[in-house]
């Protein structure tokens, strides 16, 4: 079924890069959150990214684990790529490492081996899929 951006509520900006923007958005049909990846056509083009984000793509369709983002459907605007993945709620790591405590950065050792056991998790089912990206 097609799918386009009149099916998504969009709310605030999650974070920004080089292509575009991340921002938490809602399925209207279902209310299901998700985070849409919008990368921006023109930057693609003169930044010669559309490959890589082809290959994003793919990736993120192939990949069905619990610690890394799964694409739920794709699309494109007339300036945008669009890329809606499942949502991770509790913000990116460095978020966590800097301002969760800012007096205190970092973590104690105990949430260290936590967080990079499921780094590894992640890393690891990439890998069972001879997976190899960034």
């Amino acid at each position: 079924q097609a799918v386009g951006i009149e099916a998504f509520m969009e709310f605030r900006v999650l974070g920004k890069g080089g292509f575009g923007e991340v921002c938490a958005c809602q399925r209207r049909a279902t209310g299901k959150m998700y985070a849409n990846k919008r990368l921006n056509k023109k930057r693609l083009k003169k930044r010669k990214g559309y490959e890589a984000a082809l290959v994003e793509k793919r990736i993120l369709a192939r990949v069905h684990s619990r610690f890394i983002v799964s694409l739920a459907c794709a699309f494109q605007t007339k300036t945008d790529l669009c890329l809606v993945m499942t949502i991770m709620n509790g913000g990116d790591l460095r978020y966590h490492i800097y301002n969760v405590d800012e007096e205190n950065p970092g973590f104690p050792e105990p949430r260290t081996v936590f967080y990079t056991a499921q780094i590894l998790l992640g890393l690891e089912h990439l890998h069972q899929h001879r997976i190899v990206y960034r």
